[in-house]
Order: C-alpha cells, then structure tokens, then sequence
C-alpha cells in the first residue's frame, strides 16, 4: 500500500527518544551504585554512523570507563515511518569483575505532551480473563504505574505492546525482551515518564562477558487512535514479519492428523499414518500450505511432556522424518515440526547425560541456553533433526516458568544474570537455525501466547497465539481484536465448542460455517478430518476459497474493528479491511450464538463518499451496489443467530 506517513508524523520524532548526543541517550544505569545517565564524557564516547539500508539509519555510541566497563548503544532511525529503536550492550573489556551494574534502563525519559492517556494490556494469562485492555489518565502526581509480567514469559499478565495518546499526537511502544521486562510510567508537569528495562538487574559482569537490555520501538503518529493502530500495523508489515524466501508471508492453510490411533496429540504419528494424511487431503481437494506434526514425535511413551530427547521414536519412524518432509516437499507443502528444548524431564537424554547444564526450581528443569556450550549442543542437535526431516518450519514451544530456576540459581551479585545470558543464548539459537537453513522460518508458542515480544517477532510469527478458547468463539474474538491491532499474523483453529442444545461452551463438534467464519485470521487450521464425510469436505473447499481471498486483504489492507469486544455470547462481532490504494476489501459480521438481535449494522470506514462499491457476498451469491456515503452511514444485514457472513467490495469503474 501507499505510505500514509505525513510530514507531520516524521516531525514528531523530535517529541520522542531521538539520538542527538551521547550524554542524552535516553539510557540510565548503575554503577557502583551511583547513576549514570546517557554515556557521559568521562567514558570517552564514540560515534558510529551506520546505513542499515536504505529506509534505517543507525548510530552506535561506544563508551568505556576506567574500570574497562564498555557500554554500546545501538540506535536504529527510520526514515520512512516515525520510529525510533534503542538496544545498549555492557561488556566487561577487564581483566576483573566489574562493579555492580544495576537498574539498567534502556529508555528513561519524559515524553512531552498534554493530557496523557495509556494503553495497555495483560496479554495471555492463559486464562479467559486474558486479551484485557486497560486505559489510565496520568493527570495527577500519584498516577504511577509499574508494568511487568507475572512471571518468566514476557506476555503473561503484561503485554509489551502500549500506547500513550497525548491531545494531538499518540506514541505506540513496543518492548522486545522474551523474558522478564518492566515498564514505569507516570503523570509529569509536562506529560508522561518512562522508564523500560529488564525487571531484575544488579550483577557484576565477569571478564570478557557481556549483558544486554531491551529493544525498545517508539513510533509517534499525529492523530488519534485509529490511525495510530493503522501506522503500526503498517510498520510492522514492512519491518517486524519475517519474510518467505525474501517474499512476504502469505496465508497459510493447516492440516494434520491429530491423535492418531486414538493417542494423545502426536504420540501416535507414524510414517505411514502422516503421508497416508497428506495424499487423503490432497485426494479430495484440500492440499494445506502447512503439514504440521506437534508435541510427540520422539521417543516418549504416548506421554508427550516426556521431553528432552530430541530424534525420531524409531519404532514409529523407523526412516526418521525424512519420508514425511520428502511427501511435503514433493506436493509444494511445507513442513512444521514441534520442538520444546528449553523444558526437560528426568529419564531423558538430556537429563542423564547433561546435568551440567540443567538449572532446577521445581517441576522440570531448565535448559541453561546462556551456557554457550549447551547452546552450542543444542543449535547441532535441532539443526540435524530439521535438515534430516527437511522441516521448513520451525515450532517452538515453552510450557513452563522459567522465572524460578533463574532466580533459585544465581548468586546475589549476579541478580538476572542468567536471565539475561538465556535470552542472549535463546536470539543466537534462533539466529543460528536461520542462517543455516535459508527459506526455515519459525513458529512461536509458549503455552499459547506469552512469549510473543516483539525481539521474539522479528524472527517467528504466533501460528499458535493462545491455549485458551480455541472452540469458544466469543473469548476468540477478544483475542483475534488484539492480535489483528499488534501481531497482525497469526492462526485461527476452527473448532466449536458450543453445546447444539444449550449454546454454553461446555463440549465439542465438527467445523461448520460458524465456525470457519469465527476462524478468519492470516493462518488456520482445519479440524477436518482425511476420513470425514464429502458433506464436510465439500464445506471445507467452499470456505477454504473464501478464507483465502479474505485472508490475502487481511496481509495487505488497514484494519477497523467495528464492534466491541467482551466475549459475550449475546454480541455481534464485526470487522473491515480496506485497501486504500485499491478501494477495496470485506467487511465480516458474526452473529454469536445467544445473540436475539436480528440485524446488524455495518458502518464502513475510509471510504470514498463519492464513489460506488460493489458488494458481494460469496455464500448467498447476492450483490448489491451502494454510495460510500451510503455505506458509511450503514449497511444493514440480516442476522441469523449463531452465523456469520463475510461481504467483498470493491470500487465500480
């Protein structure tokens, strides 16, 4: 799409973090207990100017003090969105153990403006009260607030996205550190403190080592909200989602074959029971983008936590995944894999045969990735699986804290050191399996959503966004709402989970319009099965085809809910995407399944008052043909309970 960028949204810059000099880098810490602000004269600053490309400017400022500790900052500036990027790493150039580095935080600062409002949310508790948004004025001396997750994963219970609106001008801030981070802000004379760092910070740092903190994103945006949700997603597009073979990411259509036998998740996958899947679907007209085979592929016992032995169950792959990957391969699908190395349990090879590198603190232990040996063990391991399997995506998960064995671990002097030396270690995993397999891209989970940082972002999408509420459309909506606003690539299953007589959400049944409707998002999975009925099938193509093209709009349109969101069965839920170069896009209206209204209105953002659009429905097969002044004001449309519709539009000649 054309940039929407103003001369006025790059002119805030100046209203936010901007590198001018190094003593007034947004940048604060502790050494020795006494404060350092910026990197001051006394460490002797360097400045290097770099051209990223042609749209990122960055600068790295290097300072060392007599102790011989360097502290870097890296400062991205770009050039075709009003966005700001600060990083800053501390190492110890000595021969000794440095000073205690406390209370580092990557931004402190005040942003200039009136009438500050924030944003922010809890992101995915993995319970139902998650996706929560919250809004508090800073209009008074004692409106402070304190930010964090509520444990070791960086999304739970604090999510690292927010937005601060001032009268005329809006800021969106986006955290990335998939670990323990925190947010201060407050009401100031002349607008709002923030403070953002790593949550728990006081070590010395030993010869040779180096700590990082956070990456902070700010980008300002003149105008209100709405604008500001369309500039992010925007930016995000152009410079946050991985790409596909150096394309943009496409939709993607998932199946698989789930609790095969009658066993648990995947543990009873076979050779034959997957390519035997592969060819039904393609069979009967429903090839997939993603193959994916999840938790219990390895050696485990039909008991799939029973990890940290990472190869093929030979009495079930008695070829290793090879044949499968080959199947996909052949048939232009790509392959995801499952993987949780960082959690193991006892009894696995992992556990007996690398104690060294274990840090327990109830519960399974942890794999120490700040280990630079253990994460260089572990990048081979993975990345001979993968080659061998010819996997094309890589799935990550984390089912576990990982806040208690970094905290039951470390010294008193090294408070959050190897939090830190995970997270560095976990980036350089990541890092590794890209560059040596070209065309892998990476699949993000941790229990759902909760490690969902944006560092985490610039190397993997959320195919896997929640545990919670996959069958329960109107929790799913609630999330879908901030997904599509913050991390606007992710899947969708379409599974129901609403009882036929009741409408509670109390048990399960087989996709059905509804259900592929409350499933619109950039991926899904479909639950349907290779040996289910043609009934089902012939569904599934219908709604394949038209989740497709709605699915394409969403990666390349602006987004503008049009309903509120609060998981009510009684509510209707409603959304449009428009393209403004285009003038085109859908509008999606569903009915939930308590919901007695029967109709709804749809008010149409962004169009053009004086033009027509054309109107199509392609379940019913009408078509109508209205005003943009007409459709902002409404478009009326019937409403079924339990039902959804989806409109294409587009402008007439």
């Amino acid at each position: 799409m054309k940039s929407i960028v103003s001369a006025g949204d790059m002119a805030l810059l100046d209203r936010i973090f901007k590198y001018t000099a190094p003593e007034r880098l947004p940048v604060s810490f502790a050494y020795g207990g006494e404060k350092v602000c910026g990197i001051p004269a006394s460490y002797h600053p360097n400045v290097e100017r770099v051209l990223v490309d042609a749209n990122i400017t960055m600068f790295i400022i290097t300072g060392r003090n007599s102790d011989g500790l360097e502290v870097r900052v890296e400062y991205k500036e770009y050039r075709d969105y009003p966005v700001t990027e600060f990083t800053a790493f501390f190492t110890n150039t000595g021969t000794r153990d440095t000073a205690l580095v406390s209370d580092i935080k990557i931004v402190d600062g005040v942003i200039e403006g009136k009438n500050p409002l924030f944003i922010h949310g809890n992101g995915d508790t993995c319970r139902e009260d998650g996706y929560e948004w919250f809004r508090d004025s800073l209009d008074a001396p004692e409106k402070k607030l304190h930010i964090a997750p509520a444990d070791g994963t960086p999304c739970n219970g604090a999510f690292p996205y927010m937005r601060l609106m001032f009268e005329n001008f809006g800021v969106n801030i986006g955290i990335g550190w998939p670990a323990m981070w925190k947010a201060d802000i407050g009401y100031t004379e002349s607008g709002a403190a923030l403070k953002i760092g790593q949550k728990r910070c006081s070590f010395v740092i030993h010869p040779g080592e180096t700590m990082r903190t956070p990456r902070v994103n700010l980008e300002a945006f003149c105008g209100g909200e709405t604008r500001g949700m369309q500039m992010w997603r925007r930016w995000y597009f152009a410079h946050i989602l991985p790409r596909e073979n150096g394309q943009p990411l496409s939709p993607k259509y998932i199946l698989h074959v789930f609790e095969a036998d009658g066993k648990p998740e995947f543990t009873g996958s076979t050779e034959e029971n997957q390519k035997n899947g592969i060819g039904e679907y393609i069979r009967r007209g429903v090839k997939p983008d993603i193959w994916w085979i999840d938790a219990g592929w390895y050696p485990c016992d039909y008991d799939w936590p029973r990890i940290g032995t990472w190869r093929p169950d030979p009495m079930r792959y008695p070829n290793g995944l090879g044949p499968v990957g080959r199947a996909c391969e052949e048939n232009g699908i790509r392959f995801l894999l499952w993987f949780e190395p960082e959690r193991v349990r006892e009894g696995t090879e992992l556990y007996e045969n690398h104690p060294e590198w274990l840090l327990h603190g109830g519960g399974d232990a942890l794999l120490n990735l700040g280990d630079r040996e253990c994460c260089d063990y572990v990048i081979e391991m993975v990345d001979k699986v993968i080659k061998e399997g010819h996997v094309s995506v890589y799935r990550q998960d984390f089912n576990m804290n990982p806040q208690p064995a970094w905290e039951q671990n470390e010294a008193e002097d090294r408070i959050g050191a190897l939090e830190n030396l995970h997270v560095q270690g976990y980036l350089r995993f990541w890092d590794a399996l890209i560059q040596r397999n070209p065309g892998l891209w990476i699949d993000s989970c941790a229990s759902g959503g909760r490690r969902n940082d944006l560092e985490t972002m610039r190397r993997a999408v959320p195919l896997h966004y929640t545990d919670v509420g996959y069958g329960n459309h109107p929790i799913k909506q609630k999330q879908h709402r901030q997904m599509f606003e913050w991390i606007p690539y992710f899947r969708a299953h379409n599974m129901s989970w609403d009882n036929p007589e009741t409408g509670a959400y109390n048990t399960s049944r087989k996709p059905d319009r509804y259900a592929y409707h409350a499933a619109l998002a950039p991926a899904m999975t479909d639950m349907l099965t290779f040996d289910d009925t043609e009934e089902a099938f012939g569904l599934a193509r219908e709604m394949k085809s038209i989740w497709r093209k709605a699915a394409e709009i969403m990666l390349d349109a602006d987004y503008y809910p049009l309903t509120e969101c609060r998981k009510s069965r009684e509510d209707f839920y409603a959304m449009q995407f428009h393209n403004p170069d285009t003038e085109s896009g859908f509008v999606q209206m569903v009915s939930n399944n308590a919901n007695q209204q029967p109709m709804f209105t749809a008010a149409l953002q962004a169009l053009n008052p004086d033009e027509t659009y054309r109107l199509f429905n392609p379940e019913s097969g009408e078509s109508y043909t209205f005003f943009g002044d007409e459709l902002s004001r409404g478009f009326q449309i019937k409403a079924a309970r339990r039902s959804g519709q989806i409109w294409f539009y587009e402008k007439t000649e």
